[in-house]
């Protein structure tokens, strides 16, 4: 089943320096119809102004995902070190047992970013981050999977990542994402058991017979093959995950 979420339905909750839009319940907003998509708790758009922040907490047994569509962003979350990320760069905060203070802050310029909270499928730990600079595209403007729960994405474990592995998920979900060129297409499999939500970054894309624009969503349960045509150049997330 594909069902349709349009970038004007979603969600809003400002502030003096932010402005989020949100595709799940989320701080101010509430809606009975959309609470989650399995075991993706959060999804929102968000936009800083320049310099401004962004904070939360306490927060717990749940992995924060924060990928930066423009500007530059700074993340602090309790004692570690500070990550500063630019254009397509993605920050984890695994908060584990618990973090007390959760902080993002834009650059000179500014940011707009997507956030993605999963919850875990394991009891809660220590507390840890992990951060990439930025991924390479696959040639053919496929998925490429940016950060996964699942060892078997990452057969090559070392102390020190250098060639742009998946950030290590403590749940048991993907997020994927692909630059898709006009008049061409993507393709992700998965099993029936899985719930997929895809978010129109850039561009234009059709998934079956409907058109989505950049903000829109598409959410599909017990489908193996979602396929994505780019009627323009398109830039796309993608998260898998169980779906309960």
């Amino acid at each position: 089943m594909i069902t349709v979420r349009r970038a004007d339905s979603l969600g809003f909750v400002q502030s003096a320096s932010l402005a989020l839009r949100c595709h799940f319940a989320f701080a101010t907003y509430r809606d009975p119809a959309y609470q989650h998509e399995g075991r993706l708790r959060v999804l929102n758009l968000g936009a800083l102004c320049p310099f401004g922040t962004y904070s939360l907490g306490p927060e717990a047994e749940v992995d924060i995902l924060t990928w930066v569509q423009a500007g530059s962003l700074t993340v602090q979350v309790d004692d570690f070190a500070p990550e500063s990320l630019q254009a397509e760069g993605l920050h984890l905060i695994s908060a584990g047992s618990g973090c007390q203070m959760l902080r993002w802050q834009a650059g000179a310029e500014g940011t707009s970013f997507l956030q993605f909270w999963f919850l875990p499928d394991t009891e809660a730990g220590t507390p840890r981050q992990e951060s990439r600079a930025g991924f390479s595209q696959t040639e053919d403007g496929g998925f490429r999977i940016l950060a996964s729960g699942f060892p078997e994405d990452d057969p090559e474990e070392t102390e020190t990542v250098t060639d742009g592995a998946p950030v290590a998920l403590s749940a048991g979900a993907r997020l994927l994402h692909a630059a898709i060129p006009a008049g061409e297409g993507a393709a992700y499999r998965t099993s029936p058991a899985r719930d997929l939500y895809l978010v129109v970054v850039s561009g234009v894309v059709r998934v079956q017979e409907t058109v989505l624009k950049a903000g829109d969503a598409v959410a599909a349960q017990g489908v193996t093959t979602l396929t994505v045509m780019a009627l323009e150049q398109t830039e796309v997330l993608l998260t898998d995950v169980a779906a309960v």
